[in-house]
């Protein structure tokens, strides 16, 4: 039980399992949880042991958010007509007044007890995962590693589109079994209580985790810090991660990365993509990157966050530019990729678990520079989305990865890709991984 949010932990075989998942899923669980079926279990059976994961987030929970939401102390409204001053009180109150009147947790909750989720203990840390196989043979295994202020709650649109290809424009041969991970002190993940749960120490985990789940060799796919945790995987068993998809990609030259530091001029010679990169990532560096850098220095100082609702959203919304421009369209009711409850969704999510200072704490502990290749030598897979922090130039990615097997320069989408378009994530994961199909010399467990 995760006793500090008091979310439920139910050890049982949940009936809401999808009917194309059930069996497998439950296969997986009742053989890698032997004492759970009354049989004797080593200490080493048990330390790896994947228990099933069910959220039941008791009511008074929910009536507390609400009375929170409810008490808020606003600030007067900016004193400028765009959001240069930050986060919009309009925006916010807008928010504040769907949150607490209706807004409705239990659909959320629902639709994740629907999927196989478990919870597994690596590195003394219990890991939550969603678990989805492909009712088709030889599905490719695929891990996703969200961000933040993302979380698993980012993927639940591809997740069908992936494993069940067929109902989705796609054929058999399309299919993945997914993986989906919440980093260590994100939602249902345990909060670390050591130091050292860095991006580098989080893709040791993610190995250990699909080799655990019976997968030797499989393919990943990451943006924000699920970048630098899926290109590190590659980079510490490249034997087992046979190709890797980015949409947030560590690919700035240093001279790039050395003028934007600088506040220079950018090198000479630039493309015009080159350059829009350049401007994209120099806007957020002089603008956006406030709350990183506070995280990045004094993630124990955001108590704000941890005490009030509507603290926690500005924060979340606050990530950048684009995407706070498509929540704001979004509270003034415009149809756009996500929806209100999309948005809060992910904030309740936050919210309940207490997780607003320990996912924090990942920006003090990284080491590795943002952007910067990381030397990754696999097979690697490029999407760049116009509202990403930068749409990665395809000469940028050709020398960061010199195996680089896939690149779209797509016309919509942003920092959340999966979550904002998930047709076009989709459609790029396929076309990325599908000449990756033949390579396994080991099948994942079927």
């Amino acid at each position: 039980m995760k006793t500090e949010t008091q979310i439920t932990l139910t050890p049982h075989r949940r009936q809401s399992f999808t009917a194309r998942t059930a069996v497998a899923s439950l296969a997986l669980a009742t053989a890698t949880i032997p004492a759970m079926a009354g049989e004797a279990a080593t200490s080493k059976e048990n330390a790896d042991a994947i228990r099933p994961f069910h959220i039941n987030v008791p009511k008074a929970k929910l009536t507390d958010l609400r009375k929170r939401i409810n008490a808020t102390k606003w600030p007067e409204r900016e004193l400028v007509t765009d959001a240069s001053q930050g986060v919009q009180l309009r925006t916010m109150q807008k928010l504040a007044d769907y949150w607490a009147k209706d807004y409705n947790w239990r659909k959320i909750e629902a639709r994740l007890n629907a999927l196989p989720q478990f919870t597994t203990k690596i590195d003394g840390v219990d890991i939550h995962f969603i678990h989805v196989r492909s009712k088709h043979p030889n599905a490719l295994p695929l891990i996703i590693t969200h961000g933040w202020p993302g979380s698993i709650i980012e993927e639940l649109k591809v997740i069908d589109p992936l494993t069940n290809p067929m109902a989705y424009g796609g054929s058999a041969s399309d299919a993945f079994d997914l993986v989906i991970p919440s980093l260590p002190g994100h939602g249902f993940s345990g909060k670390p209580t050591e130091l050292g749960w860095e991006p580098v120490r989080v893709a040791r985990a993610w190995i250990v985790l699909m080799k655990r789940l019976g997968y030797t060799q499989f393919v990943a796919s990451g943006g924000d810090w699920g970048d630098p945790v899926t290109e590190q995987m590659a980079v510490l068993e490249p034997s087992a991660v046979l190709g890797i998809h980015l949409n947030m990609p560590s690919a700035v030259p240093a001279d790039v990365a050395g003028a934007l530091q600088s506040g220079g001029a950018p090198p000479p010679g630039l493309s015009a993509d080159e350059r829009q990169a350049y401007d994209q990532l120099d806007f957020f560096f002089k603008t956006g990157v406030g709350y990183a850098n506070e995280m990045r220095l004094r993630p124990q100082t955001l108590y704000a966050i941890e005490d009030s609702p509507i603290g926690l959203a500005a924060w979340m919304l606050d990530h950048d530019a684009r995407s706070y421009a498509l929540i704001v369209r979004v509270f003034d009711g415009q149809p756009e990729g996500l929806t209100r409850d999309d948005i809060l969704d992910n904030v309740t999510l936050y919210w309940l678990t207490g997780t607003a200072v320990s996912s924090a704490r990942l920006y003090w502990e990284n080491k590795l520079a943002f952007f910067a290749p990381q030397g990754v030598a696999v097979p690697v897979a490029v999407s760049a989305f116009p509202d990403e922090l930068y749409q990665a130039p395809r000469s940028w990615a050709e020398k960061a990865f010199p195996r680089l097997i896939h690149y779209n320069r797509l016309d919509k989408g942003g920092h959340f890709a999966a979550w904002e378009q998930p047709q076009l994530f989709t459609s790029e994961v396929r076309a990325s991984f599908k000449s990756l199909r033949g390579a396994r010399t080991t099948a994942a467990n079927q």
